[in-house]
């Protein structure tokens, strides 16, 4: 089987790479946090002491990083692994980044003849642990075949959006579109409980009506609806508000950049940003509801 580098282990990078290894690959990993890598040395990884010795003998390297800059630094900065990686390797970026970040670091591991994937993931925590990812691709057909055994190991859809750079434009959508469905379903349970309805009554009713939607159904942020999901465990865990204010950030970027109106999301991010100052932004991003009902949950 393939030799995989796998650099990031946080929240979705850690349980990605532990379903690589349960596959049985051999995977060599990277991550500034010590006890991270510890983590999967235990499971059966290969901890490395930085990325270049990571990734020197890898068939596969696969990142995911939180934000455009840290990949580029990633790939190509003055530490970056580009230059050391192996004739013939294939890249696979699972980051969630903008799409001209994307195509440049694509563009720079073509220069050198090898092939590069982007493909960014949807599924959370949850997905990432259960092997259920749904995989957003963007780059060459023929890349995405050789990727195809290893992103199974760790999701169960993948799909190809296009080009290089086009995953991440299809993630960015997706996420845009989940932001604005999550302050709304919180609004919506905001403003039943201020009229003495019960939340979780009112959860049943909208999703089995018109407003369903997958924050209401699987997600639900009002503390008390749902078990297993963060509003469950005081919105700890999951995907923080930190990171889809990131996300609706590259939204906007990317509207201004086609001329594109997202009179929505740019309402969403401001509410996340407001939640974020407000000092939730480590808090998964159902916390929304704390805003938009501060005096409940």
């Amino acid at each position: 089987m393939s030799h995989i580098a796998f650099i990031g282990l946080g929240n979705m990078g850690a349980p990605m790479a532990l379903n690589l290894i349960n596959a049985g690959y051999q995977v060599t990993v990277f991550d500034l946090s010590r006890a991270a890598v510890g983590k999967l040395s235990e499971a059966g990884a290969i901890a490395a002491a930085d990325a270049q010795v990571a990734t020197a003998d890898a068939d596969i390297v696969i990142s995911m990083l939180p934000a455009s800059s840290h990949v580029e630094a990633l790939y190509l900065g003055e530490q970056g692994i580009l230059p050391g990686i192996r004739d013939g390797a294939l890249l696979i970026d699972c980051s969630t980044i903008a799409p001209q970040s994307s195509r440049k670091v694509a563009q720079a591991a073509s220069a050198r003849g090898l092939a590069m994937i982007d493909a960014p993931v949807s599924g959370g925590t949850a997905g990432a642990a259960a092997g259920t990812l749904t995989f957003i691709v963007g780059g060459d057909a023929a890349a995405l075949d050789r990727s195809r055994p290893v992103l199974a190991a760790m999701g169960k859809n993948i799909f190809h959006a296009g080009g290089n750079g086009a995953g991440q434009t299809a993630k960015i959508c997706n996420n845009m579109m989940l932001g604005i469905l999550m302050a709304g379903t919180a609004e919506a349970l905001a403003l039943g409980v201020a009229n003495d309805l019960d939340p979780k009554v009112l959860s049943d009713i909208m999703s089995k009506s018109s407003g369903r939607n997958w924050a209401l159904e699987l997600y639900n942020p009002y503390p008390g609806v749902m078990e297993n999901v963060p509003a469950a465990r005081g919105y700890s865990g999951g995907f923080g508000v930190d990171l889809m204010l990131k996300d609706l950030g590259l939204a906007a970027e990317a509207a201004l950049s086609a001329r594109a109106a997202i009179p929505l999301g740019e309402l969403a991010r401001n509410l996340y940003s407001l939640h974020s100052q407000a000092g939730a932004g480590a808090l998964d991003f159902s916390s929304i509801q704390q805003l938009l009902a501060p005096d409940k949950p």
